[in-house]
């Protein structure tokens, strides 16, 4: 019996004790930054939940460049939101299994990792760098929920990938691509092929998005072939399309689109 009563003890403390964090506030500081036990701590779960994605070096796999966060304006409040709730809309997925202090202690070993914030201005007009956008991209490409659906939202491109990057993608094309953005092209028994990216597939049919933004579905076996494409529906925009100076200034909108930081209010 005094076991029992010595357990219910334990529970109600521990249920207390979490539902007064739960009530405080979330600090603006991470409280384990410089924190070198909680930076080893850090560095495992890391590698153990997050490199898959980002990089053992944080720099980007599958999944954004992570060193660049805080020189890009986010702050540790909205970064542990991340961590915790995900970010609608993208791969990046909630993980309410990590317990707050796990999260603090990536993000104390992410700051060891962190760039530093640049130190050249940046190139470019960004005013009409959205122009040029518009003319060129938007047919595609969606931002702040306005535009194409075919290529990736880029509402949160100026934090998910480097200048460096997106400038290769521009000039050479897209190397790889998303899931829901493989392109595709179905011959069908009669009439002219189909164009588009694959949103589904399973061993009878596949379901794509044609070049209306049409979401289409064909049983294969109708189909004379279904033939995953290897070259990008993004066109190459050489010095030819687009010059030098076009491209800083595209650039340099292109980095003004950060999505939110959920530690900031609106």
């Amino acid at each position: 019996m005094r076991w029992f009563f010595s357990g219910l003890t334990v529970v109600v403390v521990c249920a207390t004790a979490g539902s007064l964090f739960a009530a405080q506030e979330l600090p603006a500081k991470n409280p384990l930054d410089g924190n070198a036990d909680a930076i080893r701590g850090g560095m495992g779960l890391y590698r153990a939940r997050c490199a898959d994605c980002h990089g053992m070096d944080a720099r980007g796999v599958r999944a954004p460049d992570i060193t660049q966060v805080w020189a890009s304006g986010r702050t540790d409040a909205g970064l542990f939101k991340t961590i915790k709730e995900g970010v609608p809309g993208t791969e990046m997925p909630s993980n309410p299994r990590v317990q707050d202090a796990e999260a603090w202690q990536i993000l104390a070993y992410l700051r060891t990792l962190a760039a530093p914030a640049p130190s050249d201005p940046p190139r470019g007009d960004a005013a009409n760098g959205e122009k040029i956008f518009r003319a060129n991209c938007a047919v595609c490409h969606r931002v702040k929920s306005a535009g194409g659906r075919l290529g990736p939202d880029l509402s949160r491109i100026g934090i998910a990938r480097s200048r460096a990057a997106v400038l290769r993608r521009i000039r050479r094309g897209a190397e790889d691509f998303g899931q829901g953005y493989e392109p595709v092209t179905l011959t069908p028994s009669s009439g002219a092929p189909i164009q588009g990216v694959k949103k589904n597939e399973d061993l009878f049919s596949v379901q794509i998005m044609d070049t209306r933004e049409r979401i289409q579905g064909y049983e294969k076996d109708k189909m004379k072939s279904v033939k995953n494409d290897t070259q990008s529906a993004m066109p190459i925009f050489g010095p030819d399309r687009l010059s030098d100076s076009d491209l800083d200034d595209l650039l340099r909108y292109l980095q003004t689109l950060r999505g939110f930081d959920p530690g900031v209010a609106p």
